[in-house]
């Protein structure tokens, strides 16, 4: 890819074009990483819905054991974004152009230190799962914020409850028949939303496929290639940050 394209997915000065590219990048990541690491723990791990409702359900059972786990995964969700919410505003109050891409840079070395961890899962279960459960967790909450921050809250890539909602939304306008309608009250689609909508949506359950696939056949060295697609949109904005720095 020009520089000056990956330049563009992460730097500050943001359009609606750049959001949506960088949004349907994120989503394909999120939707392989969730399916991936439902393989190696058992858990999907970017979205705190099932994981909230899990939590009072067992609360209300007394398993204390799956209490402690849910609340982890759900705190680890919150300090992710949280973390990225610091580094944003780190990096805005020293104006670097790398002010969203270094969530970016810290998703991909956590995700490779998953792929490191998920070597010891078959030998130390009891150990590991957990903490891999967490920390993706963490890093989909670090993600989701800085989607959400980057676009002022019009994109979230981590899970597909609000966009499937949206695009139910914006289906309903659009079928809705306008008979009788004057200009002023006549119901109309955004079909550009719509479209953005489809599109984050289908990147996920891409991202979903190549995830389950890859995890399935490689195992954990498939969380490299995710990696480097994160290195990848977060590297150009990065070396002109340290390149400015030095002169």
């Amino acid at each position: 890819m020009p520089i000056n394209y990956l330049r563009g997915l992460t730097q500050p000065a943001r359009s609606e074009a750049t959001n949506r590219r960088l949004g349907r990048a994120l989503a394909f990541v999120a939707g392989a990483a969730n399916a991936g690491g439902f393989f190696a723990v058992g858990q999907y791990t970017s979205h705190m819905s099932g994981i909230a409702s899990s939590l009072a359900d067992n609360l209300a059972l007394g398993d204390v054991n799956l209490v402690a786990a849910g609340l982890s995964s759900l705190l680890s969700f919150l300090s992710g974004a949280a973390t990225s919410a610091m580094l944003i505003n780190w990096g805005r109050r020293r104006a670097l152009n790398s002010r969203y891409a270094v969530p970016l840079l810290v998703e991909a070395f956590l995700l490779l230190l998953f792929g490191v961890i998920g070597s010891n899962l078959q030998t130390h279960r009891l150990l590991f799962v957990p903490a891999s459960a967490c920390l993706l967790c963490f890093v989909m909450g670090l993600q989701n914020a800085m989607i959400t921050k980057i676009s002022k809250a019009e994109i979230r890539t981590t899970h597909v409850t609000g966009l499937v909602t949206d695009i139910g939304i914006e289906v309903g306008k659009l079928l809705y028949r306008n008979t009788g309608a004057t200009p002023t009250n006549r119901v109309r689609a955004d079909r550009q939303k719509l479209a953005l909508l489809g599109s984050l949506m289908l990147a996920f359950l891409s991202g979903g496929l190549t995830g389950a696939e890859g995890f399935r056949h490689l195992g954990f060295v498939s969380t490299v290639p995710l990696a480097m697609v994160l290195v990848a949109l977060a590297v150009v904005p990065i070396v002109d940050d340290v390149v400015a720095q030095r002169r």
